[in-house]
């Protein structure tokens, strides 16, 4: 029998992870990628008595491998909080599911697990940039302000290193972060020892310093719009920019858009709570659209899409006087 994990390569889904494996040390085979990488399930070989748990992508993405992995006689654990559609009911199936905006893959699997693993759900909850979840969680796990400070730091930046359009543009590639994460059951000590997590605060902190220094490419009240230089800084900085710069335009739906490498755009949304439209819901009147209600993004935005989609967000978002 083989254990295959499939998880998101960022915080979310890594922190989803560790606690799990934390839990089960069995020899398991990981598939990952990079954060927009979330077509996972179709590359689990599995077959009759292997076990599959899936971890922060959407079920409604991953339905045909899903299916073809329960088909081939394989029991699926299912952990996630972005949509689902509708799911499938075989016996082979538990489905751990919440599209909750204040739920995370993280909170999901700490649920799951009565909390035993909390403090890397508190990394996680933070890296998902659920920063009152992420606080409240510290509480309850009894943190100092200091060490919640420092588990929030370093949710950060291990989701500001999923980021990229391949796995060449990150510091570290998820599935090499995901061992590195292994064998530290607390991460405050992942913290004070790994070289790794210096490198990835080192270069959170210089691209987020080239981030700083950009403007915007539309703004209207309400709708805010970036358009990132073609630079693997700005790739891996494209995911938390987007979280800051919600914050900084508190109250407008901030809209990031990255040039790809073989053309068309990556786009990532950000949308108040108290908008009349989710992020979610306009992200998916495009092809590769997707997310939850106030983060959400597009895997490929074709060029000549690029003006249509700009007027519509602008349009959409834009605050009625």
């Amino acid at each position: 029998m083989t254990l295959f994990y499939a998880f998101n390569g960022d915080a979310d889904g890594l922190c989803a992870l560790q606690q799990l494996r934390l839990e089960d040390p069995r020899t398991s085979t990981l598939v990952t990628g990079v954060k927009r990488d979330i077509e996972l399930v179709a590359r689990v070989p599995a077959k009759a008595g292997d076990e599959c748990v899936v971890l922060d992508v959407s079920l409604d993405v991953n339905r045909a491998g899903l299916l073809a992995v329960l088909a081939a006689g394989a029991k699926v654990r299912y952990f996630d909080h972005h949509h689902a559609g509708e799911v499938p009911n075989d016996p082979g199936l538990e489905p751990h599911l919440d599209p909750s905006p204040t739920v995370c893959t993280s909170l999901l699997v700490d649920r799951y697990l009565g909390g035993r693993r909390r403090l890397w759900a508190v990394v996680g909850t933070f890296g998902d940039s659920l920063t009152e979840e992420g606080s409240a969680l510290a509480r309850e796990a009894g943190l100092s302000d200091a060490d919640a400070r420092s588990l929030k730091d370093l949710g950060v930046c291990i989701n500001y290193n999923a980021y990229g359009e391949t796995v060449a543009d990150l510091h570290v590639p998820p599935m090499a972060l995901a061992e590195e994460l292994r064998p530290f059951e607390d991460p405050r000590e992942f913290a004070l020892k790994s070289a790794t997590f210096q490198r990835l605060h080192d270069g959170y902190r210089h691209d987020m310093q080239l981030a700083a220094t950009l403007a915007p490419e539309r703004s209207a009240p309400g709708a805010v719009l970036f358009m990132l230089p073609d630079e693997a800084w700005a790739r891996r900085a494209s995911g938390t920019l987007a979280n800051d710069l919600a914050k900084a335009h508190a109250g407008s739906a901030v809209a990031i858009v990255s040039p790809k490498a073989q053309g068309g755009f990556l786009v990532s949304l950000r949308v108040p709570k108290e908008s009349s439209v989710s992020a979610e819901s306009f992200a998916r009147r495009f092809p590769t659209g997707g997310g939850r209600r106030t983060a959400a993004g597009i895997n490929h935005l074709p060029a000549p899409e690029f003006e249509a989609f700009a007027t519509d967000f602008t349009r959409e978002f834009r605050a009625q006087p």
